[in-house]
This record gives C-alpha cells, sequence and structure tokens, in this order.
C-alpha cells in the first residue's frame, strides 16, 4: 500500500513539475486514473476530482492542488516529528503529545494523520 502511495505521489510531483514547467497537460486516460487514485490519498472528494477532470485546464489545477496537499502535509509531519523529538528527548512527553496533536487538528491527508496517531500512541 505505501509503495504504491509512494509511487503515485512521485508520478504526481514529475507530472506537476512537467506541467508547471509547459503550463499544459494531456488529458488522457492514464492522467485521469492517476489522479481518481490520488484523491483518496489527498483526501479530495471524488465530485471534486470528478469537476477537475472535465478540462486540461482544471485538470492542470487538480494536479497542482494534489502535488500542495502531498508537499505541506509532508512538510508539516516533518516540522512536527522534529519537535516531537526534541521535546521526547527533553523529557516533555506532554509537550511532545501536544505537537502530534497539533498536526492531527489540520493535517487532511489521511497517510499523514495516520503517522501522527502512530506517533501520538507511540508516546503513550
Amino acid at each position: 500500500m505505501v509503495e504504491d502511495l509512494e509511487g503515485d505521489w512521485h508520478q504526481l510531483r514529475v507530472l506537476d513539475t512537467r506541467a508547471q514547467q509547459e503550463s499544459a497537460i494531456v488529458l488522457d486516460d492514464a492522467l485521469r486514473d492517476l489522479l481518481r487514485r490520488v484523491g483518496p490519498s489527498v483526501a479530495m472528494p471524488a465530485a471534486e476530482v470528478e469537476a477537475g477532470l472535465r478540462t486540461p485546464e482544471a485538470a492542470l489545477t487538480l494536479l497542482h492542488r494534489m502535488r500542495q496537499r502531498v508537499t505541506e502535509g509532508s512538510r508539516r509531519m516533518s516540522d512536527a516529528l522534529h519537535r516531537m523529538y526534541r521535546l521526547r528527548d527533553q523529557g516533555d512527553l506532554d509537550g511532545a503529545r501536544q505537537q502530534m496533536r497539533d498536526l492531527l487538528a489540520v493535517e487532511v491527508v489521511p497517510y499523514y494523520r495516520e503517522l501522527a496517531q502512530g506517533q501520538l500512541a507511540d508516546l503513550d
């Protein structure tokens, strides 16, 4: 599951980078399939994904928004983990737990939510 997710997210990054450079994408079946697969992994409702598949311009916007969710979620997760480990190592378990609670309050990407919940459970 994680390998599939990482592969899809990598493909998303590559396509978004290329699309941003070229200011266009080809809305073919492969791209439609990828965006439909990735949608749930970045907490985008199916209706929002389908709306983004109507035109190449809408697909370009959707692709970029999906990539942003992955990138921003990764950054938030990394920053929160760094703070959590620092606080844990200083003996402040309540502060460490709070880092994961704060992350869970804003994070929408299910994978990052699962990671944060796992870290929180490990601290208990």
